[in-house]
């Protein structure tokens, strides 16, 4: 039995064979296919490469994927001439592009290479290395805008509103939480801002400089922590096409089974409320008025 994804390039190359997919119209998306087919998103990503070799369809840039003939790269070995920061940010975009539709593992230099219809190796000129492509990935997607000067009043509005940046960044790139690392920090300026506009909110309240450091690097990990589990979420709504309401769902007799057995007897107050709405996002919240009541309380400690 043909392999999967090579069934699936079968079905789209007979529909583009019929007509039903004419010359220009956009191709199934890796998502639609993973959606519609109930596969992984490493899987739909092979049926689209395997439709561009066969010359099927062709990628254009900030379009999507067409039906029609691949571009012919070998008049294009570098990338179009122009200033080299526009190159490269051309690059970084495509790469946080692939990263926000297909999940981080999507992103390579040759992917990219497609994506612009460029050769790949001409790329290197412009990003010499994977973790520098990182580098500038994070520095591209933390970037959400100037920071308020001057910053809001206190130590605790400066230290809330570097955490909502931090949330909101991931939340829109849920790839973001999963590459930062604060063992081997990048040396993105955007991601270091964080952590500076921390540790001055706190140092501006008498606590010293390493205490600072290592309290604005904790409230980085707790942020990036739980920002894990939107880009897991992402993945199972993919893998499965549910939503997380429509997965709970699903598990509501079994969770139910176990729950009321006698031996989560708090759990089972939880199931006889009327409606708990469980988000993420106010998990969140509450975490971080948490993380910055502790804070507190150290700072009055002297």
């Amino acid at each position: 039995m043909a392999p999967t994804y090579l069934r699936l390039a079968d079905e789209i190359a007979e529909r583009i064979a019929s007509g039903e997919l004419a010359p220009g119209d956009r191709a199934p998306s890796t998502r639609q296919i993973a959606r519609d087919s109930g596969v992984a998103i490493a899987t739909a990503t092979k049926v689209i490469a395997e439709l561009q070799q066969r010359g099927l369809v062709r990628p254009v840039p900030g379009i999507g994927t067409l039906v029609g003939p691949a571009v012919e790269t070998s008049r294009r070995s570098a990338p179009p001439r122009r200033a080299g920061d526009d190159t490269r940010a051309e690059i970084v975009r495509t790469a946080v592009a692939l990263a926000d539709s297909e999940g981080i593992a999507a992103v390579s230099m040759r992917r990219i290479a497609i994506e612009m219809g460029v050769a790949t190796m001409s790329l290197y000129r412009w990003v010499p290395s994977k973790d520098e492509l990182i580098r500038l990935m994070i520095d591209e997607a933390i970037d959400v805008g100037p920071w308020p000067d001057p910053p809001p009043a206190g130590w605790r509005a400066q230290m809330a509103y570097a955490a909502h940046r931090q949330w909101e960044a991931g939340t829109r790139h849920p790839w973001l939480s999963r590459i930062i690392s604060v063992t081997r920090p990048q040396l993105a300026p955007r991601a270091m801002k964080l952590t500076d506009w921390c540790m001055n909110a706190l140092m501006s309240e008498g606590m010293n400089i390493l205490d600072a450091l290592q309290t604005s690097v904790a409230l980085t990990g707790f942020v990036q922590g739980l920002g894990l589990n939107n880009e897991t979420e992402r993945h199972a709504a993919l893998d499965s096409g549910m939503t997380s309401d429509e997965w709970m769902e699903t598990q509501a007799r079994l969770a139910e089974q176990i729950i009321m057995s006698g031996d989560f007897p708090t759990l089972e107050k939880v199931i006889a409320q009327p409606d708990v709405d469980f988000q993420l996002s106010n998990v969140f919240e509450i975490g971080l008025e948490l993380f910055l009541d502790g804070i507190e309380r150290k700072l009055a400690a002297g």
